[in-house]
């Protein structure tokens, strides 16, 4: 009775063993768990490990533009988790707390118009963007799968307690009384296959009827379970956790990848838009010169120096030109509204960009030598320096490398690169050594089994019918024994042998799915540098093309008071003027986009948890 007593009184001590944890406790058990795999499993990748959570930022850009700016919203969801209102039985006091972090934005006045750099753009997306938020919640999910894998090998503790009442009256001496249980059980397995079990209960009974007879029941149980055949052995045991830990590795690579490309992606329309801006500006100032010319042609038609058709000519292509700039007005806040929700803004929130980063673009280290072989003279079009005869033979000269920037390297070197440091890559090659451990997993399955059991039992239960039996003792020396030897013949292997043949078609098809990707590698690097010519000829082009347009622009301007040229003359002058300057700016932001493309297929450009990115330097040639 007095160890009963204990027992119970050890219970009820330990709360937590009989109604369990708070909600909040188990909250912060699987943060600090899943934490500390993504941290290990950084460390051995990448040899360093970064800040990662999955926690919201305290302070997010996109729920204090929309309170400061007074921004029409549908709900307190729209301004994000922390505003919502607690629901009954909410298991949490309070809502899920943000992470509290010093804010690495600037401490920008939110209700006015904000103006965005590049780099303010990556950091806003970083911890703003909707996607980003759930690749690393995808993470984090692997990282709670592998933990539920690990616990398969742990120590593992169960227990219950039951209390049961109970009136018989079917018989002539109504008996009644009570029935308390307690049961504790411990299970353990190892890699090599073997479960060890062992359990440990106790009863304690009383009548409460008769003679008020009471009586205590101890059990005790003990297994131990040895696979000698088939399933046994850490490689085929261990399997599901091997897999597991592969598997987080597999996700840090997707999001280590995925951060480079929302980078490019990101600076991609950040440019994409600046560029619109550009031919916005480009469009205002061609249809400013086109009303003045209007207005030029109008005076000399009303001096009787150029007919009304003329005129009318000018006319036409002024109010071509207001379309082209009101089209160029929504297109460019098309493209602005767009990016804002690529940041994980809302659409109409004031925001500008700065649009002093396409100067600030221009006197990059790469573009800057492309401005200086732009100012060249245009390649000759024969081995001749001085003006060649009109019957010359003409030689085509093909672009070289020559004058590039630094990442136009050679295509074999550019491969090789990116096959040594793509993500992708090592997933894909990760995935056939899968395959094979899966066909060998598979193999097991066909062996015979082998079960080595041995049971040692000692103690006896008690019910309300053995009452007035004497208190059970746990004695080795009385107790039960038993050892078994399990053969399960391999006669029926029909669904092992499927299962055989398929996993060697599974690693047909990853070491296929490797191949392939290793072949649109190559295609990547191989197109991102043809392009990085293209567009460096581009620039070099219009360059020159834009100086042409503005010197014959001045030219037919004055031709045209002299009245030896026609206002269509001016008109189509005015016409190239634009389009070269169109194109000059597509050029130097197709260039810069392709350099960062490049990167990201050759896994070379660092990005950091905050957004910020460090770009790759290659070794300079000797040629």
């Amino acid at each position: 009775m007095n160890r009963t007593t204990w027992l119970i009184a050890a219970l009820a001590a330990c709360p937590c063993w009989l109604i369990g944890c708070r909600p909040a406790d188990y909250h912060r058990d699987a943060d600090k768990t899943a934490y500390r795999l993504i941290e290990k499993a950084q460390k051995g990748i990448f040899g360093q490990a970064e800040p990662f959570t999955i926690e919201s930022p305290a302070d997010q850009l996109r729920s204090r533009l929309l309170l400061d700016q007074d921004l029409p919203h549908s709900s307190p969801a729209s301004l994000g988790t922390r505003y919502l209102t607690p629901i009954n039985h909410w298991p949490e006091k309070g809502n899920p707390a943000p992470a509290e972090e010093p804010s690495a934005l600037p401490p920008w006045q939110t209700g006015q118009t904000l103006v965005l750099t590049l780099a303010e753009a990556l950091q806003i997306a970083a911890r703003n963007s909707r996607e980003y938020q759930t690749r690393k919640e995808d993470v984090f999910r692997t990282a709670l799968a592998l933990d539920l894998e690990a616990n398969q090998f742990r120590n593992i503790f169960a227990g219950d307690v039951e209390s049961q009442y109970t009136e018989n009256r079917s018989g002539n001496d109504p008996v009644r009384g009570v029935a308390n249980s307690g049961n504790l059980s411990w299970d353990k397995k190892l890699k090599n296959g073997t479960v060890l079990t062992a359990e440990f209960a106790i009863d304690l009974v009383r009548l409460l009827t008769a003679d008020r007879s009471s009586s205590m029941g101890l059990f005790a149980d003990a297994t131990i379970t040895v696979p000698l055949l088939r399933g046994s052995g850490s490689y085929i045991v261990a399997e599901p956790l091997t897999q597991a830990e592969r598997d987080l590795a597999y996700s840090l690579y997707t999001f280590t990848r995925y951060k480079r490309t929302l980078a490019v992606r990101v600076a991609s329309d950040y440019l994409a838009v600046l560029q619109q801006l550009d031919q916005l500006s480009n469009a205002a100032d061609s249809y400013r010169r086109l009303i003045g010319g209007t207005h030029r042609a109008r005076a000399l038609a009303d001096a009787g120096r150029l007919p009304q058709i003329q005129v009318d000519q000018a006319l036409q292509d002024e109010l071509r030109a207001r379309d082209r700039w009101i089209a160029a007005q929504e297109s460019y806040a098309g493209r602005l509204d767009s990016f804002k929700v690529t940041l994980g803004l809302p659409a109409d929130a004031n925001i500008d960009l700065d649009y002093q980063e396409l100067k600030r673009l221009a006197e990059t280290a790469s573009l800057t030598r492309l401005k200086a072989a732009a100012t060249q003279p245009s390649q000759p079009t024969s081995t001749q320096a001085s003006t060649p005869a009109a019957d010359a033979e003409i030689q085509l000269v093909p672009p070289a490398r020559q004058g590039g920037g630094p990442l136009e390297m050679e295509a074999r070197q550019a491969t090789t690169i990116a096959l040594e440091n793509r993500l992708d890559l090592r997933t894909a090659l990760g995935r056939v050594y899968d395959a094979q451990r899966q066909v060998v997993v598979a193999a097991d399955a066909l062996r015979a089994g082998l079960t080595l059991v041995g049971t040692a039992q000692a103690g006896a239960g008690r019910s309300l019918s053995s009452a007035s039996l004497p208190d059970a003792e746990i004695d080795p020396k009385h107790g039960v024994y038993t050892a078994s030897l399990l053969l399960d013949l391999p006669l029926e292997r029909t669904a092992e042998r499927n299962a055989y043949r398929n996993s060697w078609i599974d690693l047909e098809r990853a070491v296929r799915d490797a191949q392939e990707l290793e072949d649109q590698i190559k295609l990547e690097i191989r197109d991102a540098l043809r392009s990085l010519v293209q567009a460096r000829e581009e620039y070099v082009i219009q360059a020159q093309a834009v100086t042409l347009a503005k010197r014959r622009v001045d030219s037919t301007e004055l031709f045209l008071q002299a009245g030896r040229a026609q206002v269509r003359d001016v008109l189509e002058a005015q016409e190239a003027l634009i389009s070269a300057q169109n194109a000059l700016t597509a050029a130097i932001v197709t260039y810069r986009v392709t350099e960062l493309q490049l990167q990201r297929d050759m896994d070379v450009l660092e990005v950091d948890e905050k957004g910020n990115w460090r770009e790759y330097e290659p070794k300079t040639n000797s040629d």
